[in-house]
């Protein structure tokens, strides 16, 4: 059969939905919507195994070959994991290999240290009315229900970020400052086991600045410290803005590292 085009008498109902919306993408592409609409719908779950290509490529009436490609490019962007001789799971953010993916300090003297949970100190967690900035960046009408979470990270009992983080009120419901601080899961893995939400991808901005106050006090620093200002907006399936986060970062023994392919 053609697997680069789509007809009456190729595609099942569902990839054909997914046609009339994106009739020129490559056909791969429309099968990687379809294994995302299933990750999106909780169809599987962080964790466990998706079926195997014959089963997904007799699913959507296309070939092995196709399903394949689109598995590569969602392993590419870390929401599927293979696994040699046992199959294709769904990533989670408890992996080792996944749970700093969107951390990007590292030590200046890679024997000094390896890279792990840093030491976190949750300075506060407010549920209160979106202000208008925080609304138009994830999405929300004006006045609706956020959580504001403001945390220290440390290293080697060094303050090394400050961060203000910014969370949809109705995503996270029962969030608090308690439950943040009692939990040793990196936030992301714990977001995505209690709350089913998953971060899949990261956009960030990074600037050159000078700390306030209270950056002062809670990083130790002088008022003429140079920092790394790193913000991130961090998204779910289909690009659903699910958190703002403004992280400043102490960089006097560390650096930020982005691998570029």
């Amino acid at each position: 059969m053609n697997t680069t085009t789509l007809t009456e008498n190729t595609a099942s109902p569902a990839l054909s939905t997914v046609a009339a919306a994106a009739s020129f993408s490559p056909l791969y592409q429309q099968i990687k919507s379809l294994v995302l609409q299933s990750l999106q719908a909780g169809e599987w779950k962080p964790g466990d195994p998706i079926p195997s290509e014959f089963e997904l490529a007799a699913r959507y009436k296309v070939s092995q070959g196709t399903v394949r490609k689109a598995i590569d490019e969602l392993a590419k962007e870390h929401l599927l994991v293979r696994r040699q001789g046992k199959g294709t799971f769904v990533a989670t953010h408890a992996e080792q290999q996944v749970q700093f993916r969107f951390l990007k300090l590292k030590p200046d003297n890679p024997q000094s240290d390896a890279q792990g949970p840093a030491e976190r100190h949750i300075i506060d967690c407010k549920r209160l009315r979106a202000p208008t900035p925080v609304a138009q960046v994830l999405g929300l009408r004006a006045g609706e229900a956020v959580f504001q979470v403001r945390r220290v990270l440390s290293f080697d009992q060094v303050p090394t970020i400050f961060e203000d983080i910014w969370l949809p009120g109705a995503a996270f419901k029962g969030l608090t400052a308690e439950r943040l601080s009692a939990d040793t899961r990196p936030m992301y893995a714990m977001f995505e086991s209690d709350f089913g939400i998953r971060m899949v991808r990261a956009q960030e901005r990074l600037r050159a600045v000078l700390p306030s106050p209270e950056v002062c006090e809670w990083l130790r620093v002088a008022s003429d410290t140079p920092l790394l200002k790193v913000e991130r907006m961090a998204f779910t399936y289909h690009d659903t803005p699910m958190e703002w986060r403004i992280g400043v970062y102490l960089t006097d023994t560390r650096h930020y590292l982005n691998e570029l392919n």
